[in-house]
Order: structure tokens, then C-alpha cells, then sequence
């Protein structure tokens, strides 16, 4: 596998990568190779997502924090701080070579409410669509510990599912999982590809390494676990060198999870088994045949709407005769597909005022049944 064969990849930086341990300073030469990698990434087609750790860390700096400082006042108060540098220096970074970064901020709650969740998932799918590269923190300034992520390992692992990203790089200290922690034992050997996460397998994480660092072994292998559920293949490599992502379109050593199927049919597998639908939307005979062709559910073949449901909300499809053809997440509330049933994609915005997209359901968010 290499790198050159993703679509859509998500790379998760962590704070120990990017600010050095002794002096709290941001590693700008490492963090300009790392931007090289990216735009040469872009220039094969490879749509770019970068989930950052460094901003509790840099603002620690600059408030002047002790590292052992462990209030989340203060950590707020770093994030508060240090977000604006991080973000600063990503977009330099980037910029030298062209690219456009948008910041987007999210917590545990975005991931766990869908009205949320399709937000910014509509928000990232756009920026990607546009050639902007997605810079990706928790939003460490209004999250408590009971709403924290707590590690951006976990987080890089939930947007992989949120976008259907076929490929998570977690970069990191090492070269990937090892049968043991190879700065104690000698004889520890690299494992480079794993397809099942066995108790053996999770037995041989270790603990974090560093002052910066909230993660360590273990998050990783949960996040491997999240991103395997969601078909995204996971890889963890070595991030200290410069420009680690070209060592590894060059074939560098890693470890790199395997999932045992895509991204569209971990999730059309997830709507299928773990949402319980709300509603009804009757389709006639014209939009039921498009959607047995794998095309999305338009306006315009719908003829009724039956219950009442929110938008992001799972819903079963009927067809004329009230036969359940289908399940799917619509982009309308019951409310609002009542409005603009039997229109046209381009009379949305005037029916409604606003319009989120000419799909009541993608086909993305689809399961047809029997296929």
C-alpha cells in the first residue's frame, strides 16, 4: 500500500512532533517539510485533511504555564491562546506552497449530535471540494472533561468515519507497532500489517511517551479500532524525520490496520444496522428505479412523507405501494420535504429560503434493500 493510493487521507500530527520538548518552541523547518509533503500529495489528486495537536502546548509557552500544569482552566486557557499561533503557522506553512487552510474546531459533542455531525460534515466536504486543506483541532477552549476527545488519535479516527476517508496516518515517534516497546527491548520487531485487533494485538501498547503527548500506543490502537469499524485503513509512522510523508510514498517502514471493507460499505452497513429511522418518504416509480441504480433520492420523485423526523435523521424509503425498498439519512426534516416534494432540485431554495443540496438523500447515505 502507499500513500499515492489514497483519496481522501487525514493526517493526525501530535503536540510532541511540533513543539520541541526543551524549549516549548514550534519545530518550523520540520513543520515546512511536513507542508512540502502535503502539497505534493495535493498535486496527485489526494484530497488532504490534517487533524493538529500544539495549541495547549504553545500557549503553555506563552502564558508562561508549567508543563505539569493539569487544570482545565488553564488548559483552556493555553488552547485560547495557542490556537491562533498554531493556526498561524499551519497557514504559513502551507501557503509557501500555494495551498488555502481553513480551521475548524470541534468537540466530542459535534461527533455525537447529528444535526451537528452533518454540519461539519457538510462544512469539510465542501472545503475539499473548493482544494482548501481542512486543519482539524479539538476545541479545547469550551469542551470539559466530559465532552473532551481527550487525544487527537481518537479524533483523527472519528473524522475518517464523519468524511468516509479511506486512509488515517497517525505520525508518530516510531515506526509503528512493535511486539514491544523497542526503546526497552532489543529484540522487539515491527509488525507491518495487522487485520484484526486481537487482545495480542492491544496487549502491546505502552504508555504515553512525553510531557506533550495524550496519547500514546493505546489511543492509538482505539483509534485503530474506530477507523477499522468505519473502512478506513490506518497506518502509523514515523513523524520525527523530515518529511515523513514522502518517506513513506518512498516505502518507508510502518504498521498499517486493514480494514475488511471500504469506507461506503462500512457506512451504508452503519445506517443499515445502527440508526433507527423516524420517518417515512414515499418515492414513485421513476425515483425508486433511479435509486436501485445507485442515484440520489431528488425532490421530485418523492410523492409523500409519512411521520416526523429532523434532518440528519435515518428514515425508511417506500415505494407506491408501501413496500420498504430502503433506508437513508435525509438532508430535510419531515417538515420541509413536504414543502418541496414533487419539485425540482433547482426550486428548493425558492420553496424553502435556503437549500442543503439538490439531495433529499445522497446515495452515500443510502442502503437499498436486497442489493
Amino acid at each position: 500500500m502507499s500513500l499515492a493510493d489514497a483519496k481522501r487521507l487525514i493526517i493526525k500530527v501530535g503536540s510532541a512532533l511540533l513543539v520541541d520538548e526543551n524549549t516549548g518552541k514550534l519545530r518550523r523547518a520540520w513543520l515546512e517539510a511536513l507542508a512540502d509533503d502535503v502539497a505534493l500529495l495535493r498535486e496527485r489528486g489526494v484530497e488532504v485533511i490534517v487533524v493538529s495537536s500544539g495549541a495547549i502546548a504553545m500557549g503553555r509557552r506563552l502564558l508562561g504555564l508549567d508543563h505539569r500544569t493539569i487544570s482545565l482552566a488553564d488548559k483552556q486557557a493555553a488552547a485560547a491562546t495557542g490556537q491562533i499561533s498554531l493556526s498561524q503557522v499551519w497557514q504559513e506553512a502551507l501557503g509557501r506552497n500555494g495551498l488555502i487552510m481553513a480551521q475548524v474546531l470541534v468537540t466530542l459533542e459535534d461527533m455525537e449530535s447529528r444535526r451537528r455531525y452533518l454540519n461539519a460534515r457538510g462544512t469539510l466536504n465542501a472545503l475539499l471540494a473548493r482544494g482548501a486543506v481542512p486543519l482539524i483541532n479539538e476545541n479545547d477552549t469550551v469542551a470539559t472533561e466530559e465532552i473532551r476527545f481527550g487525544d487527537n488519535d481518537r479524533l483523527g479516527a472519528k473524522v475518517a468515519h464523519m468524511i468516509s476517508a479511506d486512509t488515517l496516518v497517525l505520525l508518530s515517534d516510531i515506526d509503528g507497532l512493535y511486539t514491544a516497546d523497542p526503546r526497552k527491548n532489543p529484540d522487539a520487531t515491527l509488525i507491518p500489517t495487522v487485520r484484526e485487533l486481537t487482545p495480542e494485538i492491544m496487549g502491546m501498547a505502552g504508555a504515553a511517551p512525553t510531557m506533550y503527548s495524550s496519547g500514546g500506543m493505546v489511543t492509538k490502537l482505539q483509534a485503530a479500532e474506530i477507523a477499522m469499524k468505519a473502512g478506513c485503513r490506518m497506518m502509523i509512522a514515523r513523524g520525527t524525520i523530515y518529511h515523513p510523508l514522502k518517506a513513506q510514498l518512498d516505502g518507508g517502514p510502518h504498521t498499517l490496520f486493514l480494514p475488511s471493507e471500504s469506507p461506503l460499505a462500512a457506512r451504508r452497513h452503519w445506517i443499515a444496522t445502527s440508526l433507527s429511522a423516524r420517518g417515512a418518504i414515499i418515492v414513485d416509480g421513476g425515483a425508486a428505479k433511479a435509486l436501485r441504480a445507485g442515484k440520489n433520492l431528488l425532490a421530485a420523485g418523492i410523492s409523500g412523507v409519512d411521520g416526523s423526523f429532523k434532518h440528519g435523521d435515518a428514515v425508511r424509503i417506500l415505494d407506491a405501494d408501501g413496500a420498504e425498498i430502503g433506508r437513508g439519512i435525509s438532508s430535510y426534516s419531515a417538515e420541509e420535504t413536504r414543502m418541496i416534494k414533487g419539485h425540482s432540485s433547482q426550486e428548493i431554495e425558492t420553496e424553502l429560503g435556503y437549500s442543503r443540496g439538490n439531495a433529499v438523500i445522497h446515495s452515500d447515505d443510502l442502503v437499498i434493500a436486497d442489493q
